[in-house]
């Protein structure tokens, strides 16, 4: 776990104090309300309890959430092709979603979690790096920077995996632009000290450059790839770090400034 000192600006060195991230904090407050009125959250009574809540969430995702094969095919899954993937959730079959636009569905995906771990670990993350980003690029250009970056990866994630079983599950998290996220922190600020708390030694709070700290992290994810089972799109977070570290490097043509 990665908790980092974001840029800051000082009226003092005559340089305008930073604004305050409202795009960053907005991003916050839709994830986790879409969250918090989902099935995922188990707190919405619409969607029931138990076994039934169960089934309402995998509907849900199919509903909302990217599915690789529907991106490529630009449509989404038939009867047919549904009857031939297998199921989600063993005991809950997927329904077909008669006018879903594939297209529109990579955007509402970025904003579905599946769990609450998986949605406070990527707002962790985006807390701690996106107001440093944000200040840099600007709101509207962040708030487009994230959508877009997010997008990319999940087409990039469909490309890879167009003849594989996974083309057919969904796809859903804002890991992709978040990731992105993390990419254009660590060109824009490639020396700034982060906080880590290292779990081998008894999570002792450390401060490391935030090359080290990205740079592991990335290599986990990349390794990850190859050999972690399924469950997370690990290619996600790959194709989503590398889009930002090469949107920062091409975005931004003043030189980077030192954070603090």
């Amino acid at each position: 776990m990665a908790l980092a000192a974001p840029g800051h600006t000082d009226e003092r060195d005559g340089r305008p104090a930073a604004t305050a991230p409202a795009v960053t904090y907005t991003l916050i407050a839709v994830n986790t309300l879409v969250f918090l009125l989902g099935p995922a959250a188990g707190l919405n009574p619409l969607y029931g309890s138990g076994r039934s809540r169960v089934c309402a969430e995998q509907r849900y995702e199919q509903r909302w959430g990217a599915v690789p094969a529907e991106l490529l095919a630009g449509h989404p899954l038939t009867a047919e092709q549904l009857a031939e993937a297998p199921d989600p959730v063993p005991g809950c079959p997927a329904a077909p979603t008669p006018g879903k636009h594939p297209a529109l569905s990579v955007l509402s995906g970025l904003f579905l979690h599946a769990g609450w771990l998986h949605l406070l670990g990527n707002l962790l993350f985006l807390h701690v790096f996106g107001p440093t980003v944000e200040q840099r690029l600007g709101r509207a250009r962040f708030v487009l920077f994230y959508l877009a970056a997010g997008s990319l990866a999940s087409y990039g994630f469909a490309l890879a995996e167009a003849h594989t079983p996974d083309s057919t599950r969904v796809l859903i998290g804002a890991s992709g632009a978040i990731s992105a996220v993390l990419g254009a922190y660590l060109r824009f600020h490639p020396r700034s000290r982060v906080t880590t708390l290292v779990p081998l030694l008894l999570f002792l709070p450390l401060r490391f450059p935030a090359w080290l700290v990205l740079g592991l992290w990335f290599a986990l994810q990349w390794w990850s790839v190859h050999s972690a089972g399924p469950g997370v799109a690990y290619l996600v977070h790959v194709i989503g770090f590398v889009a930002g570290f090469l949107y920062a490097c091409t975005a931004v043509s003043r030189p980077p400034r030192r954070p603090g």
